[in-house]
């Protein structure tokens, strides 16, 4: 394992297995980090994900830097970080230490320019925000409230709210979700037989509705009323 410690030049091999190592060696750091760090970066998760990128980064370039530091070190970060996280679920204090408090940017209606200073975001990230909401009013927006990881919340103010069986007092169906009983051409056995069927009822429903077989199929969903959805190859 020459090409684990530093070497004055390395072959194009060398070069090739140090990157696989380093490859497999952050995915699984990335496993250890969570889904938390990789999803919602905030301040303490962009702290480490920068750091570790840049520990590892210097190895793959240079021949002579060996990988043994780079992957302690990013062991050790490791290991505070998920005692950073610890600390967080644990003590209220440090939470406030490393992750600011909710910020209102918005409320009645209003605009709340102290709050997007303090939140350090300008009005056009504001309006941009509303419109990935499909908030078209600002009028309509009760409160907007500036998340600990850069997102906004938006709560309409009830009468702009979309109506809902629910509020109406209607009954409904009990959710159901279609289940994938054909991908690209495969059957799932597991899902058909959560739903009581066979490939052979399969077979049989894709010729007599669809005149097709299963290897046409791109995507075919079952629910637990038999309504069959087919996508075929195009």
């Amino acid at each position: 394992m020459d090409f684990f410690h530093r070497q004055e030049t390395l072959s194009l091999i060398e070069w090739m297995l140090r990157a696989a190592v380093t490859f497999f060696f952050l995915v699984a750091v990335a496993k250890a980090l969570g889904q938390r760090a990789i999803s919602q970066l905030r301040v303490i998760d962009f702290a480490i994900v920068l750091v570790i990128g840049n520990i590892v980064a210097h190895p793959l370039s240079d021949e002579g830097l060996g990988l043994k530091g780079s992957f302690v070190t990013t062991l050790v970060m490791l290991f505070f970080y998920l005692a950073s996280v610890f600390m967080i679920l644990k003590w209220p204090w440090f939470r406030k230490l490393v992750s600011h408090a909710p910020i209102t940017v918005v409320q009645n209606g209003e605009i709340l320019y102290a709050g997007l200073k303090k939140a350090r975001i300008s009005l056009d990230v504001l309006l941009e925000e509303l419109r990935e909401k499909k908030v078209d009013d600002i009028n309509k927006v009760a409160l907007a409230i500036w998340e600990a990881d850069g997102k906004i919340s938006f709560f309409l103010d009830p009468k702009y709210e979309p109506l809902t069986p629910g509020s109406l007092q209607m009954k409904t169906e009990p959710f159901d979700l279609p289940r994938t009983i054909v991908k690209e051409g495969k059957i799932n056995t597991e899902e058909l037989k959560h739903l009581s069927k066979d490939e052979s009822w399969v077979a049989s429903q894709l010729a007599a509705s669809f005149q097709t077989d299963i290897k046409n199929v791109l995507l075919a969903t079952l629910d637990t009323k038999d309504n069959l959805k087919v996508f075929l190859y195009k």
